[in-house]
């Protein structure tokens, strides 16, 4: 029977990859003379939990292959939304990229980005032929991450995951802008006159001046919070006046103020009765679920009725312009 495999196209098939959404990492490593050596590149996946193993694919006409195939050892470093400029410059062919960029050895000596949203350093577990990239497996033995938001990449542009901020701003008093944040395993509620428990809540995002924006709730309350994906967005038909509700999720930094009518509730302890209504309580049992999942989606329809658009959990994806940014 004859082989009916149609030739692949490869640009074609590097752009139809591209339209995986990835984060954007900076893969490092110390040289046979100690020299710091690294890349940029969103080739970057979750392998096992136990033992906990990732993975990173480099071309072999990377001017870093012979390197990178024979190290020990090497760091993982996923970069901050406000880093596209260590995301450019370790794409770069500069001469010495890591003098230019703020960085720090990890346990096994690699160099790990300042600043990031998250790192993993590694000890080389195998390393894979893979055509015309060999696939550089690693065993974790040390990480750590922030809160920061992570630098995204799609079709050869960068993207930003964070809530805009500049698209809320002019928000008028009927969009109510809400965040359920998180700290340690447990939920931020707000207890309001006869004990009822809502989310952080304002009129609009900004500015904290404004003590009806969420910004100046969050300030009047004494909290320190971090702002990040977007979570939900509905309207309330049911309202007198049409009304829009955007939600997103976030952490809190900081202690939470004693003696105020702020509680963190661990999730198995949500008071669900007391909650302000039902799409407040919809909207939580599907934030647990999701946490439990750790795959959070984007909810958008109505109090009744809607859908939840995925978000990917890890990238699986081509480096970034693998045969011209990787040094």
């Amino acid at each position: 029977m004859a082989d009916e495999t149609l030739p692949i196209d490869s640009k074609a098939f590097r752009y139809a990859l591209g339209a995986f959404v990835t984060g954007v990492t900076v893969v490092a490593t110390l040289g046979p003379d100690g020299t710091p050596r690294g890349f940029t590149a969103n080739s970057f996946t979750s392998v096992s939990l136990d033992p906990p193993l990732v993975l990173v694919c480099i071309a072999k006409t990377a001017s870093s292959y012979p390197v990178f195939s024979q190290t020990a050892n090497f760091s993982i470093s996923v970069l901050a939304e406000a880093q596209k400029d260590i995301s450019s410059l370790f794409a770069s062919k500069a001469s010495d990229k890591f003098a230019l960029a703020p960085w720090r050895r990890g346990v096994t000596g690699s160099p790990i980005i300042d600043g990031v949203a998250a790192w993993f350093d590694c000890r080389r577990r195998d390393v894979v032929e893979a055509g015309d990239h060999i696939i550089l497996i690693g065993e974790v033995v040390g990480f750590d991450h922030s809160s920061a938001n992570p630098l995204g990449y799609c079709r050869g542009a960068y993207i930003a995951f964070s809530l805009s901020q500049a698209a809320l701003a002019g928000t008028d008093s009927r969009t109510k802008v809400g965040v359920i944040l998180e700290r340690e395993g447990a939920l931020l509620l707000v207890e309001e006159a006869g004990g009822v428990l809502d989310l952080p809540t304002g009129s609009r995002l900004e500015p904290a001046s404004d003590p009806a924006s969420l910004r100046g709730v969050l300030m009047r309350l004494g909290l320190d919070a971090k702002l990040g994906f977007l979570f939900a967005v509905f309207e309330d038909p049911s309202a007198a006046a049409k009304t829009m509700s955007i939600y997103y999720r976030g952490e809190v930094d900081g202690a939470v103020p004693v003696g105020s009518q702020v509680h963190l509730v661990p999730f198995e302890e949500i008071p669900w009765p007391k909650l302000r209504d039902e799409a407040v309580r919809s909207m939580l049992r599907r934030y647990v679920r999701e946490r439990e999942e750790d795959a959070f989606g984007i909810y958008v329809g109505d109090t009744d009725r809607g859908t939840v658009q995925a978000l990917a959990k890890q990238s699986r994806a081509q480096p970034i312009d693998v045969k011209d940014r990787q040094s």
